[in-house]
């Protein structure tokens, strides 16, 4: 069974900064792509970024030049380094792992719990 879980969300206020990440575990071979999705309250869970396995990245337009996705293929994990928060960016913010191939299944996709980040103003 693969599980994703989210760790580094918390409280900070306008303009800092916060460092999520996300391990994948399980009988894992590989992963296609992996990204980071946020949900306000009563809206729509979004995109923020993603990340292939051989690094190309794509970003939602309101995180460019703010927030920064990595991964480290060989510890099935992502990071997501988020600079200048701003109170809009207040959510739950959830890992999804695609296309991830273990010794039974090839193909599916996983999404962690969530991480609750909150920016004060």
């Amino acid at each position: 069974q693969v599980q994703l879980v989210e760790s580094g969300g918390g409280l900070v206020q306008a303009g800092g900064s916060l460092r999520l990440s996300c391990v994948a575990s399980g009988s894992i071979i590989s992963i296609n792509a992996m990204g980071w999705y946020r949900q306000a309250p009563g809206k729509q869970r979004e995109l923020v970024a993603r990340i292939t396995s051989g690094g190309t990245t794509n970003y939602a337009d309101f995180v460019k030049d703010r927030f920064t996705i990595s991964r480290d293929n060989a510890k099935n994990t992502v990071y997501l380094q988020m600079n200048s928060l701003k109170p809009e960016d207040t959510a739950s913010y959830y890992c999804k792992a695609e296309g991830v191939r273990t010794s039974s299944l090839y193909g599916a996709t996983y999404w962690g719990k969530g991480t609750l980040v909150t920016v004060s103003s």
